[in-house]
């Protein structure tokens, strides 16, 4: 007001960073990359690709042995133009750093897979917009969720564990977009049990009637690709749960094979935050056609709920769940990082 004028320094908003020099996108520089990027550089480029944007934090879940060498690392790569970073508003605290493929990242990758970084779809105005967009804590929710399930993979120190899918929804869109959206795709292995899935990641936002809609797109894909594949539906309370339930049990007793959308919900309240790394693979799922009373089950233990599930298909480069594949197509990266070698050679 003019009465009450406003102080200069209320006006300050966070303050400018000094920029850092960085290196320029050239054929010398990226020829020189050849010796200064790792295997576990050029993984992180492609998970970068394949997933958008990925934070600090999923980032050392994925790849680091802590958060230091993490930002060690990734601020290396940034001032090699390998990749980009940014750092979202937020009204109080400061937000993560958000990584996201850079053009000399992807020039390299390109290089790798014989192509021209035009055939490779990548465009660098596209790649900082993620920065904008509406959907950005509803993507960077769905990868953290995976990411979860790698560091928990990580930290058992058991070969048996480990996260072998992981297929991000512009994947999916590419693949089933004509009936299904799903957020994400994965297969998961544990104590000698396997199983995969479609993941429906829920903020909270979504009618839970348009929730309950995308059962029919899943029902048609199962009977076009004769491969009934389980949907999880991932909420973020007890209460919204409940709801989400009691929706997707309405919509499945329309079906006249019900079995053939196997449904499980969780709710991320229900994690113990106590656990050393709590996630998507805990005891928190809970099958829609579950009995009252029913116990919550581990992700790989769903397939004891659903004994009429046949084995996780293997993809190959001519099908996919059954769906033809450009055989062009670039193949998605593996979701567990390369195995680190230290100086001596040992891993």
């Amino acid at each position: 007001m003019i009465t009450n004028t406003t102080r200069q320094r209320s006006l300050r908003g966070h303050q400018p960073t000094r920029p850092s020099p960085r290196s320029a996108n050239t054929p010398e520089h990226r020829a020189m990359l050849a010796w200064r990027l790792t295997p576990r550089d050029k993984w992180i480029g492609r998970m970068l690709w394949e997933h958008r944007v990925l934070t600090t934090h999923q980032l050392t879940e994925l790849a680091f042995a802590g958060p230091r060498t993490a930002r060690i690392r990734l601020r290396e790569l940034f001032l090699l133009g390998v990749v980009d970073r940014f750092q979202p508003f937020v009204t109080t605290g400061s937000s993560p750093m958000h990584y996201v493929l850079a053009p000399a990242g992807a020039a390299v990758l390109a290089a790798e897979d014989g192509m021209e970084v035009k055939e490779l779809g990548y465009r660098h105005d596209r790649v900082l917009g993620v920065a904008h967009s509406l959907r950005l804590a509803h993507t960077s929710g769905v990868n953290g969720w995976f990411t979860a399930l790698v560091a928990h993979a990580r930290n058992t120190g058991n070969e048996d564990t480990a996260l072998t899918a992981w297929w991000s929804e512009r994947r999916c869109a590419r693949h089933f977009g004509d009936l299904v959206r799903p957020d994400g795709y994965g297969r998961w292995q544990q104590a000698g049990r396997e199983i995969e899935w479609f993941l429906e990641y829920d903020t909270g936002t979504e009618p839970l009637g348009k929730l309950a809609g995308k059962l029919s797109g899943y029902a048609a894909l199962t009977q076009a690709s004769g491969i009934t594949t389980p949907l999880l539906v991932w909420v973020p309370t007890s209460r919204r749960e409940a709801g989400a339930r009691r929706a997707l049990t309405t919509a499945l007793r329309g079906f006249d094979d019900p079995a053939s959308v196997p449904v499980a919900t969780a709710a991320a309240e229900l994690l113990d935050p106590g656990a050393a790394h709590p996630g998507p693979a805990d005891e928190v799922w809970l099958p829609v056609d579950a009995a009252p009373g029913g116990v919550r089950r581990g992700l790989a233990g769903l397939t004891a709920a659903w004994p009429h599930l046949p084995p996780p298909v293997i993809p190959t480069t001519d099908t996919v769940l059954g769906v033809d594949v450009p055989a062009a197509m670039v193949p998605a990266p593996q979701p567990m990082p390369p195995l680190a070698r230290n100086r001596s050679g040992r891993r």
